[in-house]
């Protein structure tokens, strides 16, 4: 069972920045597939972006292209989410999941393609 937790939601106001972590203890953590997912008050959970097992491909929702950057860790068990010019839109809680993918190169979308998710942080951006 992986057990994912992630970190560094907070309040920030419009424009500012933050960077999400998620992290396991797994010795197979290099092998899993890891994607963002946020959920804002009465709207259904969204894909924000997804990075491969290799951590060479990834992909992004097109509301965060060229705001929010994903990277992995593998020495660390970790990957983050790095968010700038954050927008009130933003504001959701983000979790973070894995799943064993089928190819090291392949990056996932669909919440139904995750396996193990983590708990959320609460991300509010706001004035």
């Amino acid at each position: 069972q992986l057990q994912l937790v992630e970190s560094g939601g907070r309040l920030v106001q419009p424009g500012g920045s933050l960077r999400l972590s998620c992290t396991a203890s797994a010795v197979t953590w290099g092998f899993y597939a890891i994607g963002w997912f946020r959920q804002a008050p009465g709207k259904e959970r969204e894909g924000v972006s997804c990075i491969s097992s290799g951590g060479d491909v990834t992909h992004y929702a097109d509301s965060v292209k060229g705001r929010f950057t994903i990277s992995r860790d593998d020495a660390k068990n970790t990957v983050y989410m790095q968010m700038n010019n954050l927008k009130p839109e933003d504001t959701a809680v983000y979790y973070c999941a894995a799943t064993w993918p089928t190819s090291s190169k392949a990056v996932l979308t669909s919440a139904s393609d995750f396996n193990y998710w983590g708990q959320g942080t609460q991300v509010t951006v706001s004035a």
